[in-house]
Order: C-alpha cells, then sequence, then structure tokens
C-alpha cells in the first residue's frame, strides 16, 4: 500500500490554488475595469446653447460640389437638443451656373439641423444682380425662407417686389434661383413699367 506524505499532498493541491488565485485576480481585474453604473436618470436636452460663434461663414454645396449658398453671420447659437442655430445679421449669398448671382440679407435669422433650411426675419431684403437683358431686382419681406436643397426662396409675409421701374406688392412669394421664375400670391397690386432700361450683362 502506498502512503502518501503531507508534502505530496500539498504539492498536488499547488496548482489547484494557483489556478482559482489567477482566476480570482482576473476577475478583480475586470471589475475594475466595468463602467459603473449609474442609477441616475438620463437627463433629457434642453432648447439650451451648447456652442457660440462670432463673425463666421458656412458653404453649402450643390451635389456637383460647386458652392450654392454661403451664409454669413454676426454671431451663431447652437442649440443641444435639435441641432438648430440662431444666427445675428446673416447675409446670404446664392450662386447658379449662368445666372445672375442673389444676395439677402436680414437682423436675424435660424438654420434648421442640417442647413437645408434658412430663415431670414426682420427687414428680410433679397436683391437678384442685373442679368443679360434683365435689370436688377429686388424684394422686401418680414420672413424669407430659404431652401437650399430645392434652390427655391419662399415667404408667406407681404412682399414688395421692385424689378427696374416695375414696382409690384403681393401677400406671398415663391423664387426660383435656378431658372429666375416668380410666383407671386393673393392679392397683386403694383405697376408695370411699359419698357424697362437695358441691362447689362454684370462682370464677373
Amino acid at each position: 500500500m502506498a502512503i502518501v506524505t503531507m508534502r505530496e499532498r500539498v504539492l498536488a493541491i499547488l496548482p489547484v490554488i494557483a489556478l482559482a488565485a489567477l482566476a480570482a485576480g482576473s476577475y478583480y481585474l475586470l471589475q475594475l475595469n466595468l463602467p459603473v453604473a449609474d442609477d441616475a436618470p438620463v437627463k433629457p436636452k434642453t432648447h439650451t446653447p451648447d456652442s457660440f460663434a462670432t463673425n463666421f461663414t458656412v458653404t453649402m454645396l450643390d451635389p456637383t460640389g460647386s458652392t450654392q449658398y454661403r451664409l454669413n453671420a454676426a454671431t451663431m447659437l447652437h442649440f443641444e437638443d435639435d441641432s438648430t442655430s440662431d444666427v445675428t445679421l446673416p447675409a446670404i449669398r446664392a450662386f447658379s451656373p449662368g445666372q445672375p448671382d442673389v444676395t439677402s440679407f436680414s437682423k436675424r435669422g435660424t438654420m434648421n439641423g442640417d442647413q437645408s433650411i434658412i430663415d431670414l426675419y426682420d427687414q428680410a431684403r433679397l436683391l437678384r444682380d442685373p442679368g443679360t437683358g434683365d435689370p436688377a431686382m429686388e424684394a422686401d419681406s418680414q420672413h424669407f425662407r430659404f431652401f437650399v436643397n430645392d434652390d427655391v426662396i419662399q415667404t408667406e409675409k407681404p412682399v414688395k417686389l421692385q424689378r427696374g421701374l416695375s414696382v409690384l406688392y403681393a401677400d406671398g412669394m415663391t423664387y426660383y434661383n435656378a431658372t429666375r421664375r416668380m410666383f407671386l400670391k393673393g392679392k397683386v397690386h403694383g405697376q408695370i413699367a411699359a419698357s424697362e432700361p437695358a441691362a447689362a450683362a454684370p462682370s464677373k
């Protein structure tokens, strides 16, 4: 009969003890690296500014990568909950290949989260440069909305339109920048000049 000594017993269980210690150490290190559970409820985002900029410029490109709109403003406040922005003294310039540039400005404005819609408020003015055989145009209203992706400018507010010597008033307007087509809405009245002075193409 074989007799197992105490030393042999100790030597036999040493590997088990080592493995147990290794497992315990690994579990301890794992617990140290786990993120601490936060029982506090996640606070919803509120409509408060999370960033601020002054004298900034935003350039919006068309599908070909060419500049379609460029927005300059004195200040910008960005809000955390919906990613909208409030701007002061905004000025927007629209570029269309082969067409006169269109510039608009106002006292204040807003941008939606992806900058596809820009609203101008308070003494908003839209100026289109003269083109070949087409005089300069100016539109004044309390609100203009720019649909950047569609290259369309709209207002649901009363608007005064001056094109050369002609002056018209309407309850609203839709302007297609790419084709220079304009639709006046509601009650339209004013004075259309019998003839317009010749307009030279702007120098580029």
